[in-house]
């Protein structure tokens, strides 16, 4: 194999298989993987993409749950120099379209329970549960032997949505990548003796480069699980096979509110990882009151940026519980005003980025880019507050983008499939408190005769993701405006709130 000119996503699991082989690097279902075999994997893997006539740089859509062959698949491409592209698995219609198409994705690995929901012509492989799939061909497939590829090489395209309807997809470098992985691992502690289990979508971000690979890195067995299953978490738990947890608030919410809570044997769990939405404090002090002894992180960022940028470390939480921490090992991070000038701590003002973490941009979206990407520093959408001691709090979003559970919605879409019902005269679209999904997306309509909540919701579903449909509709009158006739959603948002 040639020589690479830097590290490479591929190369943290390599270095790992090269120092603790026979260590179980991945265990999911009745299948485990040591770390010599998963490195093995993912050779023969690229091998397999390969020989589908893929070429270095060409993208390749994956579009499953969650599983070792996903892992796996990502992996390969990784190695084989292809650039991977994370499909979340509840998309369908022209969402699903879209992003395949503006990805230009020259194959799908798709698991064969969501291979229909892609359209005609799209190209595609199983990754698992069939005999022509991606992991049934590794017995048989010759171990890589190409050039590695260059730290400077995309391996990822992260699609993030915005306040426009359409997704951007975040250009992701290897070098991007492997900093944030670095980040992760000093800012979060994560150790080769951590037993973490895996139940996040590894489409997203979060699960999959602040945690899994991160954990790869350093050594440590990791259980993925198909999805975040209260019973089979307390039962690792339990069983000492899991000593680490990364959750979304909704899903702490859920574990917490569970009967046999307060009952079970939960005190193995050493760490305790929360992001992607704000955790209500009430939750977290419940929490923390009935495990005393669990270290809380509080994880933020976004895409853009691999995806961490700040953390709130177990003994930083006392006074500041509402707080995203500081920004991580390889992050700068300000607070700014519309002309990108520095705003004085305390002052509520944009949080933007400098970083070796950042991607390079938006795939094939110039304007775009260069609206982010401003004076040397990327423009995050958020609004935040520093303090004195350089700790932030995100107050609001400049974008009315909602994080309903975790997962970014853009208004704007949701808007434009209602505004296609005879029904509606005027709609805006807003995120609620709501104590499952922390924000609701909540349409706000002004009818035109007569129409019902659950008409309007049922009209959303068949328009875009069920995941994007409203949970709530709210009849008014009139929309508030200001003198220039911009629809007012914050205060629809604390009018509703």
């Amino acid at each position: 194999m040639t020589p690479g000119q830097g590290s490479t996503v591929d190369g943290v699991l390599r270095r790992s298989a090269r120092r603790t082989p026979a260590r179980v690097a991945v265990e999911y279902g009745d299948r485990s993987w040591t770390y010599e075999e998963l490195d093995e994997a993912v050779s023969r893997a690229a091998s397999v993409l390969l020989a589908e006539g893929l070429e270095p740089g060409d993208r390749v859509g994956a579009y499953g749950h969650n599983s070792d062959a996903y892992l796996i698949a990502f992996l390969a491409c990784a190695r084989a120099g292809l650039v991977h592209v994370p499909v979340n698995q509840n998309l369908t219609g022209e969402d699903l379209a879209y992003l395949v198409g503006q990805s230009g994705s020259t194959l799908v690995l798709a698991d064969p329970d969501l291979a229909d929901r892609l359209g005609e012509g799209v190209r595609t492989t199983p990754l698992r549960d069939a005999d022509d799939s991606l992991l049934a061909r590794l017995e048989s497939a010759p171990v890589y032997d190409g050039p590695e590829p260059r730290t400077e090489d995309l391996v990822q395209l992260l699609y993030t949505s915005g306040t426009t309807a359409l997704p951007k997809g975040a250009m992701m470098t290897h070098r991007a990548l492997v900093h944030e992985y670095l980040s992760a691992i000093a800012a979060l502690d994560l150790s080769a003796g951590d037993r973490p289990v895996h139940s996040l979508p590894l489409y997203h971000s979060a699960q999959m480069h602040v945690f899994l690979l991160p954990y790869l890195a350093v050594g440590a067995t990791n259980i993925i699980l198909d999805a975040p299953d209260g019973d089979r978490i307390f039962d690792l738990i339990e069983a000492d096979r899991a000593d680490s947890l990364f959750a979304p608030p909704t899903v702490w919410i859920g574990l917490s509110n569970r009967p046999d809570f307060a009952t079970r044997r939960l005190d193995g769990l050493r760490k305790a990882y929360y992001g992607a939405s704000i955790m209500p404090v009430p939750v977290l002090e419940r929490l923390r009151e009935r495990l005393p002894k669990l270290a809380f992180y509080n994880c933020f960022g976004q895409s853009e940026i691999g995806p961490l940028a700040t953390v709130l470390a177990p003994g930083e939480h006392k006074g500041r519980m509402d707080s995203c921490g500081r920004p991580v090992l390889f992050v700068d991070a300000r607070v700014v005003d519309e002309d990108g000038k520095d705003v004085p701590d305390g002052t509520p003002g944009e949080i933007v980025y400098r970083s070796p973490q950042l991607c390079e941009g938006y795939w094939d979206k110039p304007e775009e880019t260069a609206e982010a990407f401003r004076d040397g520093w990327f423009r995050s959408g958020d609004l935040a507050v520093r303090d004195a001691h350089g700790y932030f709090t995100i107050v609001d979003r400049v974008k009315d983008v909602i994080n309903s559970g975790g997962v970014l919605v853009a208004s704007r879409q949701v808007e434009d499939a209602l505004y296609t019902h005879e029904a509606v005269a005027e709609v805006a679209v807003i995120g609620l408190p709501d104590e499952r999904w922390i924000e609701a997306v909540t349409a706000v309509v002004v009818p035109r005769g007569e129409v019902t909540e659950e008409a309007l919701i049922a009209h959303a579903r068949e328009k875009i993701a069920h995941f994007k449909a409203p949970k709530r509709v709210v009849f008014v009158d009139e929309l508030p405006r200001n003198a220039s006739g911009k629809i007012l959603k914050r205060e629809l948002r604390n009018r509703l709130s």
